[in-house]
């Protein structure tokens, strides 16, 4: 039963829960004469649908009973971003690829994808409706909705109570909207052996969280357009506060190389060895603590703006119809219905099953659809008996209304990658928060520069 649950939050974290050199052009010329309304008949070419699991196979399943006509090619090997470009540039076009959001855009500034307004006119969709509008604003470029999104996992901070209790430490103190109360909290927690450290106070999650702190703080990661703003200095304070509490607690290196020896998806992971007092996780990581749900006692805060209020990040995956795909109508309905309210009750219902035949607890599905989080929600995530579970669950329920999108670019994963060397290069004191961010912004921009010529 605990390998099948760590499965199951393996797949999630590797891509929220996966179902588990050409030339650009406006949204009007991609979409060209294709009629996306003729009825869906003939075969399916599906690509990147990796390690589906129940929540998958039962969506999959719910679609196909809509689409009796389509049969389903399902090539269920990882999405390859170099294989893509490959596969196009040779004639060789799925119909349907699943693929992280943030590559969406991308592939959309390069005219390889199709935009999917006649799409969703076809199958009587509102996005901004149906899915959470942040969730949207990630596949939105040059005023058209490229792809068709899935989950939406947000980050809080889960606090190990009896680590806080040892210290003196109260819930409220984790609070990244006052960075003197934060410091405090994690000085009094924070433990070290030989000038290593031996407990975190906090794990800010510095470089696989680095968006949220710079969104958090103010910042900002691209413009309108989709051009990389990473050396705006609204950036900057992200990146000082992640540098506090990483010095708080000896250093950045310290820091990371005892973050990397936590046994995170095992029975001696960083809540159960007592190794943290809190932490950002997304929402998935819940289902990895339940198994020791009787070994550690936890609650969850949001992650606070520098406001005060709380704040999220929206994150997953998206299904794209390629240029020359050669079935698009028969596409455009089984990525609908495969994200449609009656599929995610589907979804729900396996996910139920399989919990109530090999054990766990149920801490929901975050779809990227409020109308069917909310749905899910009321029918199958009870009480589990747990008051620590049931308050954490109840957050990461919470803070899904906060959300942000992390900005739409053609740049995006690079503006990722870029936004990481930044905020490790600052925190190590190898360059200033300003030259990291400025080294970043070179780089992402050419990226930029590259996806948008032509």
């Amino acid at each position: 039963m605990r390998k099948r649950i760590l499965g199951i939050a393996a797949m999630a974290a590797a891509s929220a829960v996966v179902l588990a050199g050409c030339s650009g052009g406006g949204a009007g010329e991609v979409a060209g004469d294709v009629d996306f309304s003729t009825e869906p008949t003939g075969t399916l070419k599906a690509w990147g649908f990796e390690n589906a699991d129940d929540v998958g196979t039962s969506r999959m399943d719910y679609a196909a009973e809509q689409l009796s006509d389509v049969e389903v090619d399902l090539d269920a090997t990882a999405f390859d971003a170099q294989k893509f470009t490959t596969r196009i540039a040779s004639g060789d076009v799925p119909d349907v690829v699943q693929m992280d959001r943030r590559y969406v855009t991308t592939y959309a500034a390069q005219g390889l994808i199709m935009p999917l307004e006649e799409c969703f006119k076809a199958q009587d969709v509102s996005p901004r409706d149906h899915w959470y509008p942040f969730v949207v604003d990630d596949v939105t470029y040059d005023d058209a909705i490229w792809a068709v999104p899935q989950f939406y996992q947000p980050p809080a901070i889960i606090v190990n109570k009896k680590v806080l209790a040892e210290a003196g430490v109260t819930p409220d103190q984790i609070d990244t909207s006052k960075p003197d109360v934060l410091l405090e909290a994690i000085g009094r927690m924070y433990q070290e052996s030989g000038g290593v450290p031996s407990r975190l106070g906090f794990d800010p999650v510095a470089t696989g969280q680095s968006g949220l702190w710079i969104l958090g703080m103010g910042g900002q990661l691209n413009d309108e357009d989709g051009a990389p703003t990473l050396d705006d200095p609204s950036n900057i304070a992200g990146i000082e506060l992640l540098k506090q509490i990483t010095d708080a607690q000896g250093g950045f290196a310290g820091v990371k190389s005892f973050t990397d020896s936590f046994d995170t998806f095992g029975d001696n992971n960083q809540y159960v060895a007592g190794q943290v007092g809190a932490q950002v996780n997304a929402q998935w990581y819940p289902n990895v603590l339940g198994p020791y749900a009787d070994q550690i006692d936890i609650e969850a805060v949001p992650f606070r703006d520098a406001d005060g209020e709380p704040f999220s990040v929206a994150s997953g995956t998206s299904f794209v119809i390629p240029v020359g795909a050669k079935n698009p109508a028969a596409a455009c309905a089984w990525m609908v219905d495969l994200t449609s309210d009656d599929a995610w009750m589907a979804a729900g219902e396996a996910r139920a099953q399989t919990l109530d035949s090999e054990g766990g607890l149920n801490t929901g599905l975050f779809t990227g659809s409020p109308a069917s989080d909310k749905a899910i929600r009321e029918q199958f995530v009870t009480e589990t008996g747990n008051a620590g579970f049931d308050q954490v669950i109840s957050t990461f329920y919470d803070v899904v209304d906060y959300g942000q999108s992390f900005g739409s670019s053609p740049a995006g994963q690079e503006i990722q990658n870029e936004l990481n060397n930044a905020v490790t290069a600052a925190l190590l004191g190898d360059k200033t928060p300003e030259e990291a961010l400025a080294d970043a912004q070179q780089a992402a921009m050419r990226a930029y520069e590259n996806a948008t010529a032509g």
